[in-house]
């Protein structure tokens, strides 16, 4: 079980700091949840302790794997699906993963659509979602700063087209 303090990853939200754990009353269930603070906007997420296995909620990654993931970000080989239906569904199950080598295909596959085609407003979101959820690990991971981070996406992505 996680504790105050801990650096985690929690899918569909991205990587905090455990600041408190706390019981609240929603909808007359009393439940117990860690209070979990970003590093990027300061936005506070709830997680449910008696779930986070189910959901998926890890420790981050090293200082190391977050260099090589940025690597591998640059690296990464993008197939474009024209199919709207099947990319959204795909990405989705991507990001739902919260591996970082899977949200690495999501984000250069939708930055890159993004800057041929212009993106829809659903996978605008998605983008948002998808790349605030890569930065705050890597942030979180101690490599690199967000503005850095976000630099070499965008460097990258214009090197690619």
């Amino acid at each position: 079980m996680f504790k105050i303090g801990d650096k985690v990853f929690y899918p569909m939200y991205g990587a905090g700091t455990i600041e408190g754990i706390e019981e609240r009353k929603i909808l007359g269930e009393k439940r117990t949840y860690f209070s979990m603070k970003m590093p990027t906007d300061d936005a506070v997420a709830m997680i449910p302790t008696d779930t986070c296995e189910n959901i998926g909620v890890r420790y981050i990654i090293s200082k190391k794997e977050a260099a090589n993931a940025l690597t591998a970000f640059k690296n990464e080989q993008v197939k474009e699906d024209e199919s709207w239906n099947k990319r959204h569904r795909e990405n989705m199950e991507k990001l739902r993963t919260g591996d970082i080598y899977q949200l690495i295909g999501v984000v250069k596959g939708l930055m890159l659509r993004d800057k041929k085609r212009g993106l829809s407003t659903s996978e605008r979101k998605m983008l948002g979602v998808a790349k605030q959820m890569f930065v705050s690990e890597i942030v979180l991971a101690g490599s690199v700063s967000r503005n850095d981070v976000e630099s070499i996406l965008e460097d990258t992505i214009a090197q690619t087209l």
